[in-house]
């Protein structure tokens, strides 16, 4: 079974007040650079023991505005620049990647796009999971 990692750059890098306001591209290229990590090493899906397994969900992040065109130099991840709305490009990514046997899962803290990725068929988590499995900067 295919599995997705959507990440709204937007939201989770505007979830640390970091100072990412000043550099939105850098910040970006760094929410990215972790992601790539991610891609490389999996993610651990359940707790700490015997039976740790890791996952290797294929990683898409939709970057808008200044942020555009941070990208990930290894090419473990899709990054998906969005022209105008943010929001509408995580939907039609989903809507893209969304098939019968295929999970999606996508990262993001605002309601809105919760309830619309939802609709189908997409689970959300929030910002503050994927920090924790992100190498810490």
């Amino acid at each position: 079974m295919n599995s997705h990692l959507v990440v709204d750059a937007a939201n989770v890098v505007g979830s640390r007040p970091d100072g990412w306001w000043r550099d939105r591209r850098k910040a970006a290229q760094r929410l990215i650079d972790g992601l790539s990590h991610l891609a490389q090493q999996g993610i651990v899906s359940s707790e700490a023991g015997a039976g740790v397994e890791r996952t290797w969900p294929d990683i898409v992040v939709v970057t808008e505005g200044q942020a555009n065109g941070a990208a990930d130099p290894q090419e473990r991840v899709r990054v998906v620049a969005a022209e105008r709305d943010g929001d509408q490009a995580i939907v039609d990514t989903v809507r893209e990647l969304i098939t019968g046997s295929a999970s999606v899962q996508v990262v993001t803290a605002d309601r809105g796009l919760r309830s619309r990725v939802e609709e189908l068929g997409a689970t959300v988590v929030g910002p503050s999971w994927l920090r924790a499995h992100l190498p810490q900067d």
